[in-house]
């Protein structure tokens, strides 16, 4: 219980003031007796109710439990709406609308849709005035027709004319979108995208022309959350399938006489609700006479029940201000003037007993409402990192995906503070490209790898969130797994299976105190190869990991391999080969023909794989210095090394003392073939997979084994060297891509 503290001398107001905070917190009922109140977070008052004698007739609704949260439900004619709010006094409820897409193979934008509420005659219609109609896409126009009502369609266009990127579209300018009021009411709706007249300049090749979306949407949250759309249709994807707006409902007055009581004006009651202190509000239009309930001034609570409208105790609320000592009463409150005390011992006592106790309760009170502040200073701006970091939308694919929602959790920042000691500088293990790798120890005891973001620009968080959308949706026992993330901080925290055993980096360069054997080397290869045949080929959508390197092969306690890093991944369709963007990747790994041509492909992951291969055979880094100082790609010299035959003079030595040569010899020629500088001229990581598992069954002194397994992906070797000059002329180019300017990582 809140307790009342007041400077005041009578005792029975005391007494009073008690008895009216008793009252409050019994709270007034909301729904009929032994009815369910809520579902999940979503209260349920009458006259809306679950399950049968409930309700109200069409205002039945459906709470599904099997859903963590429950669900709340509003069902009918084949169509379902999970309701997000219910508000009596407003007569509204908040409901998930539907988007509405082009097909996803579609070559035009153009489609139609439709919207419809579950039932055509009930009590529920769409809000013309706290929604708005919204469409997404370059040159098209969206239309909204009301079922039955059509001359009170609603129209926008939207445009994409030159180089407009997404930070240009605002939410109205009309450049890649478009909202309009909707104009007609109706239980249903259709939903109309036609493209527009093309215009002579050329759109962005960044906006995608192909597809569109449309639907309807709460005006107070488009408002909020419209900057953490896409602006453009780039990836279906990435946009909710969902997005909240509102409903309007009365009753018909002919049809829910039984919630009101009146029999005209001469009633002694009055014309009210079922409640005591309720009043009805009428709508007299053309189509017939609708009737809600609200309480009466003074009065909160649901009118529809039988004391359901409460007294409100003005005097506990901190904008009544009164001279004297407030007094509620029903339906409002008045000011009781303080009483003299003539007696001037008693009035000193008085005044020192209420001074020590205000003096007291003054200190107790700062301190809890400076503490209260930082609360809701720290939960406001939890808020805010939440929404820059894409936390709806990725909640949004979280919950679309069941499988995805198991593997996935979005963790509170007070859990992972907790896992980590508050981020502890001794729990660090390492820095990527991406962010500080942190050891953390989950509640369930679970120990876990905590990445954060170095610095804070909204490119590092992007790469982020692209590394949750990935990893959320790919399931391979060597990659690494991905548990969840938490998006309150500043910049946001991935949660990674804990790896113990450092780099495959680590492990070649010289800072472990051992060297791995050979045998490890070639498991540890075709490990690799088969996670990105995976992420090519096998997974839901197509993954080019675009920085696969030594640094991101993560190694277990039993050196198995684990793919990590996904910060720079891109997704494309399964009919896609390849796609334009802009360049990254890192010194030593980086594809020359991606890096000349800016198209990535999944040959250009071949090559980086082609550069791993090379470090393993050598266990020389990716970019070196001679002895002349001089700055070398591992890459060309690896080549050149091989067309002259010379593959002893850089093989690890290791290698040869465990009789590995033969094998070694087939790895570095179908490390050649990776590193061929055409990527039309690599095999596939399906073919180098094959390779690698004849390799790894075979026996080293079985040379038709050898032979057969470089025919794989080899060109015939006389065909090598007749373009022996134009290799060396075009390896010249790459050393001049190793000395450029730095590549963003």
């Amino acid at each position: 219980m809140v307790p009342i503290f007041r400077r005041a001398t009578i005792g029975w107001m005391s007494l009073q003031l008690l008895a009216a905070a008793a009252l409050a917190l019994a709270g007034p009922p909301v729904t009929l007796p032994g009815c369910r109140e809520s579902c999940g977070e979503v209260s349920v008052p009458y006259p809306f109710g679950i399950g049968v004698g409930c309700f109200h007739e069409g205002f039945g609704l459906t709470c599904d439990d099997t859903q963590q949260p429950p669900k709340l439900l509003l069902l009918g004619n084949g169509v379902e709406v999970e309701v997000l709010d219910i508000s009596l006094p407003d007569g509204t409820v908040r409901i998930n609308s539907n988007v509405s897409f082009s097909a996803s193979d579609s070559d035009s934008p153009e489609f139609n849709g439709t919207w419809s509420l579950p039932h055509a005659s009930g009590p529920f219609v769409v809000s013309i005035t706290l929604n708005w109609f919204v469409a997404v896409g370059c040159n098209i126009f969206a239309q909204l027709i009301p079922v039955g009502s059509e001359k009170n369609t609603s129209i926008c266009g939207a445009m994409c004319v030159g180089n407009m990127l997404d930070d240009a579209m605002s939410a109205c300018s009309g450049i890649g979108l478009c909202r309009t009021p909707i104009k007609g009411l109706a239980p249903s709706y259709s939903i109309k995208v036609l493209s527009s007249v093309q215009t002579s300049t050329p759109t962005s090749r960044l906006l995608d022309t192909t597809h569109a979306a449309a639907f309807i949407v709460d005006k107070a949250w488009y408002r909020i959350y419209r900057s953490d759309m896409p602006g453009s249709i780039t990836s279906l994807d990435y946009w909710p399938q969902s997005v909240p707006a509102v409903l309007e409902w009365w009753f018909d007055l002919n049809r829910a006489q039984d919630l009101y009581l009146f029999s005209g004006l001469d009633d002694p009651r009055g014309n009210r609700c079922i409640s005591s202190n309720s009043f009805a509000h009428y709508i007299d239009d053309e189509n017939h006479k609708r009737i809600r309930c609200n309480c009466s001034q003074g009065y909160e609570g649901n009118p529809y029940i039988t004391d359901g409208c409460q007294d409100i105790n003005e005097c506990l609320q901190p904008k009544v201000t009164c001279r004297g000592t407030c007094v509620n009463v029903p339906g409002t409150y008045k000011c009781s003037p303080k009483k003299s005390i003539r007696s001037l011992p008693g009035l000193i006592t008085v005044i020192a007993i209420s001074g020590g106790f205000g003096l007291l309760f003054s200190l107790l009170g700062v301190t809890k409402v400076t503490k209260k502040l930082k609360q809701r200073s720290a939960r406001k701006l939890k808020q805010k990192f939440f929404k820059r970091n894409h936390g709806l939308l990725l909640e949004q694919l979280i919950s679309s995906n069941k499988d995805i929602a198991e593997r996935t959790k979005v963790f509170s920042l007070e859990e992972l503070e907790q896992a980590t000691n508050k981020f502890d500088h001794n729990r660090i293990l390492g820095g990527g490209g991406h962010g500080t790798v942190y050891k953390g120890i989950l509640a369930d005891q679970r120990v876990v790898a905590i990445k954060r973001s170095k610095i804070v620009v909204q490119r590092e968080i992007d790469q982020f969130i692209n590394e949750v959308v990935i990893l959320s949706q790919t399931n391979h026992r060597n990659v690494v797994k991905l548990f969840g993330c938490c998006l309150e901080t500043e910049v946001p925290l991935l949660v990674f299976e804990f790896i113990s055993n450092g780099t495959l980096s680590y492990h070649l360069h010289g800072q472990s105190e051992s060297s791995l054997p050979w045998k490890d080397r070639l498991r540890i290869a075709l490990e690799i190869a088969r996670a990105i045949t995976y992420l090519h080929c096998a997974a839901s959508i197509s993954v080019f990991h675009r920085d696969i390197k030594s640094a991101n092969i993560l190694l277990t306690d039993t050196l198995i391999a684990k793919v990590s890093d996904f910060g720079a991944s891109r997704s494309i369709s399964i009919d896609e080969t390849g796609i334009h963007t802009a360049i990254q990747g890192t010194h030593g790994y980086l594809d020359p023909e991606y890096y000349y041509t800016s198209r990535l492909t999944d040959k250009s992951d071949v090559y980086s794989f082609g550069v791993i291969l090379a470090e393993l055979l050598t266990s020389v880094k990716p970019v070196f210095s001679t002895h002349s100082s001089e700055v070398k790609s591992l890459a060309s010299h690896f080549v050149s090394v091989i067309k002259d035959y010379r593959l002893l003079d850089i093989l690890d030595t290791q290698i040869v003392e465990e009789g590995g040569a033969e094998d070694a010899e087939v790895v570095a020629r179908l490390a050649e073939a990776c590193l061929s500088l055409k990527g039309e001229e690599r095999p596939t990581m399906r073919q180098v997979e094959t390779t690698l598992e004849d390799v790894l069954g075979s026996k080293v002194h079985s040379s038709s084994q050898v032979s057969r397994t470089i025919q794989i992906v080899l060109k015939d070797q006389t065909h090598n060297r007749s373009k022996g000059n134009e290799g060396t002329r075009l390896y010249s180019l790459e050393k001049e891509f190793i000395q450029s300017s730095e590549i963003p990582r």
